[in-house]
């Protein structure tokens, strides 16, 4: 009998799993002695987090990042196969969504293996469905181009599908937030709407959504600060 893919939810930085990851994931996770991860130490440190005494040297860890080939990809799916169940972890939230974890999800379809997805926090669902912009057509873009000029052409880009009736929803890493919600002020026009959400599911939440004139008076300090942006 073939083993099966978990999907596995983390928290999005967090140390109080307790109040964001359901109870049944956090068995089910405990359990599992066969990871396929974006960030070996990263995952180490969540499992100790979850379980003081989750027994780390006995588990079998595999890195599945942004440079896994589809053939390595499919190798990773071997355990599976043989009957050992797999979880799949993401640096933060759910695997799949801006994250490597599609490759091994991909593969697992293909070998017939079961994928079993469990709910947990995902920042750019719960940054769209806070901004009171339009959950029932919306575009996510991932990170957008660092280069300036081709990031204010996305920019413009993304503009245009926000008036054509899509929020769009867009992320970067938190060194780069405070540089992107800038370019967004300085690229695209006054009359739309921008929603910043940071830090979700932590202590210092900030989740707001203005039209970009307003934001030009009362700009927040973004810099080092997990962030997502939906613009309509």
């Amino acid at each position: 009998m073939k083993g099966k893919i978990y999907l596995i939810p983390v928290t999005l930085g967090g140390d109080d799993f307790m109040s964001v990851i359901p109870q049944g994931c956090l068995d089910i996770t405990r359990r599992l002695r066969c990871f396929a991860v974006e960030d070996i130490r990263s995952a180490r440190r969540y499992l100790r987090l979850i379980d003081r005494n989750f027994p780390i040297d006995s588990t079998e860890f595999h890195e599945l990042s942004e440079h896994t080939g589809d053939r390595e990809a499919e190798s990773l799916i071997e355990p599976a196969l043989r009957g050992t169940d797999i979880g799949i972890m993401s640096e933060a939230g759910l695997p799949g969504i801006a994250d490597p974890g599609s490759k091994l999800i991909m593969a697992a379809h293909s070998k017939q293996v079961q994928v079993i997805p469990l709910p947990g926090p995902s920042s750019i669902i719960l940054a769209l469905i806070s901004s009171g912009l339009d959950g029932q057509n919306f575009t996510f873009n991932g990170y957008l181009p660092v280069r300036e000029g081709e990031r204010a052409k996305k920019l413009k880009e993304l503009e245009r599908r926000a008036r054509e009736g899509f929020s769009q929803i867009f992320m970067e890493t938190p060194y780069r937030n405070q540089k992107l919600f800038e370019a967004v002020l300085s690229v695209c026009s006054e009359d739309l709407f921008l929603s910043v959400a940071a830090d979700l599911t932590l202590p210092g939440e900030f989740i707001k959504t203005r039209k970009i004139a307003e934001w030009k008076k009362d700009r927040p300090d973004l810099h080092k600060r997990l962030s997502v942006f939906v613009l309509r």
